[in-house]
């Protein structure tokens, strides 16, 4: 018997609504595995649909910030909400969008440190702050990303990323999701 993947119930795959398996097979199909997020989501179909759709909206856009600022924004702010599941999950995928198979690393122990552009780190900073302390964002820490070079969609995308995966971090803690073994040797080369 191996160890549950969260404090919660999960669904049988065949007894899921179909667009919901079909979701899930599709990402096993990619990736060789299902991330656990997805059989955790599953439990609430409702739920599960509206998070992938805000999730595929952010993530998935080919214009504005590149796949690998998104996917840093995610570890970075997920270190800062001490989310173990998005680190490992989304470490994972950085590594691979970045091409890079330290750079999750680097951006998970202090991406502060690190050997960043001015333009990720300027992101970084203005996504921690949305994430652990939006009350006291300002049109300064905006017109700081703007004189980065991004422009007002990036903005409001870094923004958006750093506020939908907070919530993710906090539903992730408070079911204790585990993240897939998986993870840790995708995009190490």
């Amino acid at each position: 018997m191996s160890d549950p993947i969260s404090a919660f119930p999960v669904p049988d795959l065949a007894a899921m609504p179909e667009d919901v398996r079909a979701r899930i097979l599709a990402v096993q199909e990619k990736s060789g595995f299902i991330p656990n997020i997805f059989l955790a989501l599953a439990w609430r179909p409702e739920e599960f649909r509206a998070f992938m759709a805000y999730h595929d909206a952010l993530m998935g856009k080919r214009d504005g910030l590149t796949a690998a600022e998104r996917e840093a924004i995610v570890v970075a702010i997920s270190i800062g909400n001490q989310c173990q599941y998005c680190v490992v999950a989304h470490g994972a995928i950085l590594r691979v969008r970045a091409k890079d198979p330290a750079m999750s690393e680097l951006v998970a122990a202090n991406w502060r440190k690190a050997s960043l552009t001015p333009r990720l780190r300027a992101i970084l900073a203005y996504a921690t702050k949305v994430a652990t302390q939006s009350h006291l964002v300002t049109a300064e820490d905006r017109k700081a990303l703007l004189d980065a070079g991004l422009t007002q969609d990036e903005l409001w995308d870094a923004g958006a990323i750093a506020a939908f995966f907070s919530m993710s971090n906090r539903l992730a803690n408070s079911i204790d999701l585990k993240p897939n073994p998986e993870f840790q040797a995708i995009g190490r080369g």
